[in-house]
Order: structure tokens, then C-alpha cells, then sequence
């Protein structure tokens, strides 16, 4: 619509919920939600109401930085109207949290987006975040969760609409089937919904590239070249797939996970052998590794990974190679699943339909916890998630805290495309099969 009268109503509209959400007022924001969306923007910042009203507890804590100190005639006075000011001060904090904190549940009652992307490339929670306030961070993180949690049971709605449109796609055809028109748009709802869990920090950030990058898909990445050098592993897009600083993780992975001689490792996912090489320090009787990409084997095939004793290469995606693992009876005491360009669902189908059946009693599991790790609260987000989803499956993890040094500083991320690491503390998960 061109009628400038409907663009001014529009913003007036906007900047009044965005006002109404900065001075956390309740009673304002119902009226304007019941004929206004919870996800209007600002066209200037990119605030939605979330970030106005958790930005706003930003502007209230400086305004109070100055006031309050009073000069007593006595030392004890002094220190008595300085206590009682603190504690005016204190007060006043937290019932602006508290009224934060209401505002914020309103609007995600409204159907606010959790991870929406201002200016300066931050999401509500990462200016919670950044201001300190938990009470407001672990709301934006139970959204989050509660969002990527219902897309994940919309993925498992549409695998079993797609069986049961195969089983009745003959008798459709005859009987005239379904309005094709309907279909159409029923699927596209769901895509719309699947999407984005593949970045979880919205369209705003790397989802805008998504399309034009080798690594968005697996099989994309698989039919393309890779660099391979001592420090790094980069697809054709110069998007990394494993760096150098990723090797203490990986050594103390494969402690954890192998802390006992004679063990039988499987691990998924060779990239720069770090993890291998690591399993391969323990002396394992038996050490098979599934690898897919051809310039990965081919540097194995130089590295003389296919000579070593009781190493076992499978050539191929895991999807194809692990059910013939299990179909053999090969049970194995740790499990290690490292692929690349791939969504968080082949994570969760691993574990959940295929460890149980290769995992020795008392055997671990785990993985690479790189899972939105370009921003703070998509990884917090991703680890309540796939903490369900592995207590669902039946395994109990433990988190183990690594510090990762500065690697912009480090000039890690020189000639590398997209950063798929930003975060200060790596969580480490060894999985067992629940008492």
C-alpha cells in the first residue's frame, strides 16, 4: 500500500509499542497488542519491543549512577545515609527488573521472536547479556529453547506426513488426491519453520549467505574441494571445517571418553585427525573412523591412516555406514560424532536412533559442541536443547568448561570467510547410557 496516511499509522504504532515496552508499561502495551504485532521494528535501530524494553535497563542504571551520596557531620552519619541510599538504590534496581521482566513475558506471550536482530547485530537476550541481567537472559534463553524444541516436533511432523504421502500417493492420483494448492502452502509453512534453525541468530547475520555457501550443505560441501593444510581444513567458500585451536579440545575429549586400555572407539568424522591421533595414544584394540569427503581420505591415504593396526577406514556418509555397523554386532566402548554441514537434526538422529544400538554398557559418548557458537545465547540455547534431547534418548551428560583463547587476537581466523566460533568457554559433553 502507497497511501502515506497508512505509513504514518504504521510508525506512530511502532514507536508506541516500542515507548510502551522502554518504560515497561503493561497496561499500554496490552491495549496496543491486541490490534499490533509484538515483532514491529524500528526502522532506525532495528529494535523490536523485546530490545526496547531490555535496553531500557540500561538507561535506568545510569541514571541513578550519580544521585544518592548526602554529607553527614559525623563519620557514622555519613555512613548510615550512605547505606540507607545504597539500599534505595538496590530496591529501585530490582523492581526494574522485575517490571522488565513482566514485559518481557507479555510480549513473548505475544508471539515475539526471541532472536531478532537489531542495528548492531544483537538479539534481546545479547543485550540482556551484555547488561548483566540474568533474571531477563534466561527468559530470552527458556524462549529460545521452547521455540527450537517446537521445531524440532514440526521436522518430526513433516517425516511423517512425507511417509504417509508416499503410501497414499497412487490411490491419491486416482481418487484425484488432494488440492495441489493446499499442499503447496502447507509445505512451505513448514520449510519456513525448519529453516531457521539452521542459524539461529535470524536472518540478520550468516543466514543472508546461507544459499551461496558450500558449507550450508552437506552434500554441497561433499562434492566440492577442500584446502588442507598443518593448521586448518577450508571448503571452497574458505569457511573453515577444523582449526588447529580446536586440538585441546579434542585431546581431552578422547580422555574422557576413553579412559580405559583395550577400549573400541568409533569415531565419525576424521577432518584433521586431531581426535583420532588422540584415541590412537590410548592404544585401542580396535579404532574404526568414517570419513566421506575425498580429499579428507586421500590425505588419510598419505598420513597412512589405511595401515595402521586395528584402524578400520568406511569410506561414505555416516547415514549410509553406521546401520551396517550395527546390522555387524559391532558394539563400541566410546563414540565420537564430528561431521560438518550439517543441522543440528543429524546430530540428534545419531544419538538418538543409532548410539543406543552401538554403545557398550558403560560405554560414553559425545560430540563437538559447536552448535550456535557465534553468539552467546544461541549456544546456551542449543545446550538446554540438546540436553532434553539426549535425557529423552535416554543418556545423562556431563559439561565439562575449556577456556578458548582470543583467536582474533591469535590471527586464527585470518583468510577465513565466517568465524564459526566467538565465545570465551567451550562445554565439553561425555554422554553414558542413564543408570
Amino acid at each position: 500500500m502507497d497511501d502515506p496516511a497508512f505509513a504514518t499509522d504504521t510508525d506512530l504504532t511502532t514507536q508506541s509499542l516500542l515507548l510502551a515496552a522502554a518504560h515497561h508499561d503493561i497496561s499500554a502495551l496490552r491495549d496496543l497488542l491486541r490490534h499490533s504485532s509484538a515483532n514491529v521494528q524500528d526502522s532506525d535501530t532495528g529494535f523490536t519491543p523485546l530490545h526496547a524494553a531490555i535496553a531500557a535497563l540500561d538507561i535506568s542504571h545510569d541514571e541513578h549512577e550519580d544521585g544518592g551520596h548526602v554529607n553527614g557531620d559525623t563519620a557514622t552519619g555519613e555512613e548510615g545515609e550512605e547505606g540507607a541510599e545504597e539500599r534505595r538504590k538496590k530496591q529501585e534496581r530490582e523492581d526494574e527488573i522485575a517490571a522488565a521482566v513482566r514485559t518481557v513475558r507479555l510480549l513473548l506471550q505475544h508471539g515475539a521472536i526471541w532472536n531478532e536482530l537489531d542495528v548492531n547485530d544483537e538479539t534481546p537476550g545479547c543485550v540482556a547479556e551484555r547488561l548483566g541481567v540474568r533474571e531477563v537472559y534466561d527468559l530470552m534463553v527458556d524462549a529460545g529453547v521452547r521455540a527450537e524444541l517446537l521445531l524440532g516436533r514440526l521436522d518430526g511432523y513433516e517425516a511423517l506426513a512425507d511417509a504417509e504421502d508416499e503410501e497414499e500417493e497412487e490411490s491419491g492420483e486416482e481418487e484425484g488426491g488432494k488440492d495441489e494448492h493446499e499442499e503447496e502452502e502447507a509445505q512451505d509453512a513448514i520449510e519456513v519453520q525448519d529453516n531457521s534453525t539452521t542459524d539461529l541468530a535470524g536472518a540478520g547475520s550468516t543466514g543472508e549467505q546461507i544459499e551461496s555457501d558450500v558449507s550450508a550443505h552437506n552434500s554441497t560441501y561433499l562434492s566440492h574441494p577442500v584446502t588442507i593444510s598443518d593448521s586448518q581444513i577450508l571448503d571452497r567458500s574458505a569457511n573453515g571445517v577444523m582449526m588447529s585451536w580446536e586440538g585441546p579440545i579434542m585431546e581431552r575429549s578422547a580422555k574422557l571418553l576413553l579412559p580405559s586400555v583395550e577400549a573400541r572407539v568409533l569415531n565419525v568424522g576424521h577432518g584433521m585427525g586431531m581426535i583420532d591421533k588422540a584415541f590412537q595414544e590410548q592404544s585401542p584394540i580396535a579404532h574404526h573412523i568414517v570419513e566421506a569427503h575425498p580429499d579428507v581420505l586421500a590425505q588419510m591415504r598419505r598420513d597412512g591412516w589405511y595401515e595402521r593396526e586395528n584402524v578400520v577406514i568406511h569410506e561414505g556418509k555416516w547415514q549410509d555406514v553406521v546401520p551396517k555397523l550395527a546390522q555387524q554386532g559391532l558394539l563400541f566402548n566410546a563414540i565420537y560424532f564430528d561431521t560438518f554441514a550439517e543441522e543440528y537434526k543429524a546430530l540428534r538422529d545419531f544419538f538418538t536412533e543409532h548410539v543406543i544400538g552401538l554403545l557398550e554398557e558403560g560405554g560414553r559418548f559425545g560430540f563437538f559442541n559447536g552448535m550456535g557458537a557465534d553468539r552467546q545465547i544461541c549456544y546456551d540455547v542449543y545446550k538446554n536443547v540438546v540436553e532434553m534431547d539426549l535425557l529423552e534418548a535416554g543418556f545423562d551428560v556431563d559439561w565439562e568448561n575449556i577456556d578458548i583463547p582470543d583467536l582474533v587476537a591469535s590471527g586464527e581466523w585470518e583468510g577465513v570467510k565466517r568465524p564459526y566460533w566467538k565465545l570465551k568457554t567451550y562445554r565439553l559433553p561425555t554422554c553414558t547410557f542413564m543408570a
